[in-house]
């Protein structure tokens, strides 16, 4: 998998992909990046990239021009393979089933804005989304981008252990288990007993539980969508069903 970042400050996506398990994978030839500096695509002294847009209004907008050579410098000849990617507000939802999708593209061209945008004509030539990492709006396209490179190079095969992907949220349509570590006892609050215990199947129904009980209380939305998609099994629904009633009994009390 390929990163190619286009924008206006380098700096701040160059320094991601220099730590941690990012800076392994590259090293280890599984990731591969490159940061295009929009600028060194101006043709003027000053290196400008933006310019007021037309019928007036507040801000400035990228200039096409610089951008638009920036990214067929990008495409290059062979273009099969690659995908172009917008960051903004108005784009579709950025979720964990559309990181899994990206993740297995050859390559990801992602283009960060500034300001108040782009040039729409960019986007109807280049770009095969528009993606939107939530419902706000951010001042940087950088940090828009390294989200979707966060979520989605860790789901490239060989980056990390796939047993640490299986129970993490969104992965069956559940929110992830609560996580507990050394010292057993923390300011009183002791590790529950059952992760205590060496006893699998119960550790694995355990978590199972938490795993339904804490999706049903941050996002029932899920619970609805995955019982919609008909991807819970048994044993889920029949858990979902017994917290249901259970929260309803609290509930009429």
């Amino acid at each position: 998998m390929k990163y190619t970042v286009l924008t206006l400050f380098p700096e701040i996506t160059d320094a991601f992909f220099s730590n941690s398990i990012m800076a392994k994978a590259i090293k280890r030839g599984i990731i591969d990046y490159q940061s295009v500096n929009i600028r060194d695509f101006a043709s003027d002294k000053h290196k400008t990239c933006d310019d007021s847009p037309y019928g007036g209004g507040p801000g400035m907008l990228m200039l096409p021009e610089p951008l638009g050579l920036a990214i067929k410098a990008a495409l290059g000849e062979e273009i099969l393979g690659k995908r172009v990617i917008y960051l903004t507000p108005s784009g579709r939802p950025f979720t964990q089933e559309l990181a899994r999708e990206l993740a297995g593209e050859k390559e990801l061209i992602l283009i960060c804005g500034r300001y108040e945008g782009i040039d729409q004509r960019i986007i109807d030539m280049y770009a095969d989304d528009e993606i939107s990492v939530g419902d706000y709006v951010l001042s940087s396209g950088e940090v828009a981008a390294l989200a979707i490179i966060d979520a989605t190079y860790r789901l490239v095969d060989k980056v990390i252990c796939a047993d640490s992907l299986d129970e993490e949220s969104f992965s069956g349509g559940l929110l992830e288990y609560p996580q507990f570590t050394r010292p057993e006892v923390f300011d009183t609050i002791k590790v529950p007993e059952v992760l205590l215990s060496g006893h699998h199947e119960q550790i694995r129904i355990w978590r199972l539980e938490k795993r339904i009980e804490k999706t049903l209380k941050q996002r029932p939305d899920l619970i609805q969508r995955g019982k919609e998609l008909g991807i819970f099994n048994k044993e889920i629904t029949g858990i979902i069903d017994r917290l249901t009633d259970g929260l309803k009994d609290r509930t009429d009390i």
